[in-house]
């Protein structure tokens, strides 16, 4: 049974009905320092959730906690509980490789495979799922799906077989979304997915996050206020490693609870 959140932050991102992740009393180390420090929230299914904050606030590294890439690092390690449908995913029976198919992860700067072409950097994500073992026939359509769902088959649907490095950066960041849902994950996060990009690739980015809402769980980092503001739901304020306020977006933006949160959203501070 998964134990019950608790806190203002909690209340206003929970829904009625149950959230797909949970993450209870989360704090995160590098050594003997926290960074992150008993988080507790929910995250809805079908949603975009946006988490803001300063520069060194630990946004990223609370980011990277819930498909567990944080214990990639030497010396981190965890304790609480993130809860995926039920399940904590640093259970002694969790595989980490499975955790990351669930839980796909997107990062700052485009990371295709420069030896690769494009479709196969999207079959990448499948190599080490045994689940979904299949024919060349039945890759390809779970490469046209994903590069379908990334809104860039139609850009590169005759230039499968070349380089993925002659892609646009733009176009790269949405090949390394489409390589993170060819796995059919239940949760995406994305960190400063656009922080390289141009204004353009920048609006093709947002628009497919407002595409996968209705599709998927998303977490996005950013420090865009205006971009959380329009592909976000809600929205997470952190500071110091802490969670200060969470909820809408709108509400968050424009009434906040918290006089932190008003500083940092009036811009006098971050």
């Amino acid at each position: 049974m998964i134990p019950p959140i608790e806190g203002v932050a909690a209340a206003v991102l929970a829904s009625a009905a149950e959230p797909r992740v949970q993450v209870k009393d989360l704090h995160a180390f590098y050594g003997e320092t926290a960074i992150v420090r008993g988080v507790n929230l929910e995250f809805r299914d079908e949603s975009v959730t946006a988490i803001v904050g300063p520069s060194g606030c630990g946004k990223s590294t609370f980011l990277r906690c819930l498909n567990r890439m944080h214990e990639t690092v030497p010396t981190a390690h965890v304790t609480g509980a993130v809860w995926l449908d039920g399940k904590d995913i640093y259970g002694p029976d969790e595989w980490v490789v499975d955790v990351r198919r669930r839980i796909g992860m997107v990062f700052q700067r485009p990371t295709p495979f420069p030896t690769m072409t494009v479709a196969q950097n999207v079959a990448a994500g499948l190599r080490g799922d045994i689940t979904r073992r299949s024919n060349r026939r039945e890759r390809d359509a779970i490469v046209r799906r994903a590069l379908e769902r990334a809104a860039l088959w139609v850009e590169v649907k005759d230039r499968l077989n070349q380089s993925a490095s002659a892609l646009s950066g733009g176009q790269q960041q949405r090949l390394c979304i489409a390589r993170a849902l060819a796995t059919e994950p239940e949760v995406l996060l994305l960190d400063e997915p656009t922080a390289s990009l141009d204004p353009r690739s920048t609006q093709k980015v947002e628009e497919l996050l407002y595409e996968l809402r209705s599709q998927i769980t998303v977490v996005i980092v950013t420090h865009n206020l205006q971009q959380a503001a329009r592909v976000s739901d809600r929205s997470v304020f952190f500071l110091d490693g802490s969670v200060i306020e969470a909820g809408p977006t709108d509400e968050l933006f424009t009434r906040p609870r918290d006089e932190r949160t008003e500083a940092y959203v009036t811009g006098r501070f971050g």
